[in-house]
């Protein structure tokens, strides 16, 4: 194992203590008043952040390793923009199906009081919803035609 094999170990291993020390604090000082007791609440908290704090550093290693691939081999790169391309047709699509008209339910007049609810959100809300429509629907392809044309092979 290289210098730098060592050293991600010896980070691995103090986010592992680090994890372990701060669930065991919470487990060892929980009781039935999650509400009213302030140092629940405390290490409630407490361990929030620091899950918040690993989510951030795994999304950071993942992104950072991924772009790292990418400029080291030329075709993950070229894999990489075509998905991203595609990535940006799929949104466009959805963008351009979404409608900016705001839905009628039960409570919208506070949403709109409060400037919460407009057309722009709700046209992005429709894109949102779009997008995982059709992702969704090539996703169910995928998986059909694959199957299909293992049968033909």
């Amino acid at each position: 194992m290289g210098k730098t094999g060592k050293i991600v170990t010896i980070i691995l291993w103090a986010l592992i203590i680090v994890s372990v020390i701060l669930l065991v604090s919470l487990i060892v000082n929980v009781n039935n008043e999650v509400d009213t007791d302030p140092a629940m609440l405390s290490w409630v908290n407490t361990n929030l952040i620091w899950a918040y704090i690993l989510v951030a550093i795994g999304a950071g290693v993942a992104i950072l390793s991924g772009l790292f691939h990418m400029f080291t081999d030329k075709k993950a790169a070229k894999n990489g923009i075509i998905s991203l391309v595609f990535l940006g047709v799929v949104g466009l699509i959805a963008y351009l199906m979404a409608s900016p008209e705001i839905p009628q339910f039960i409570g919208v007049d506070k949403f709109l009081a409060d400037g919460t609810l407009n057309e722009r959100v709700a046209k992005l809300t429709d894109t949102g919803l779009y997008a995982t429509y059709i992702l969704l629907g090539l996703a169910v392809l995928s998986v059909a035609s694959s199957s299909v044309m293992r049968l033909f092979r």
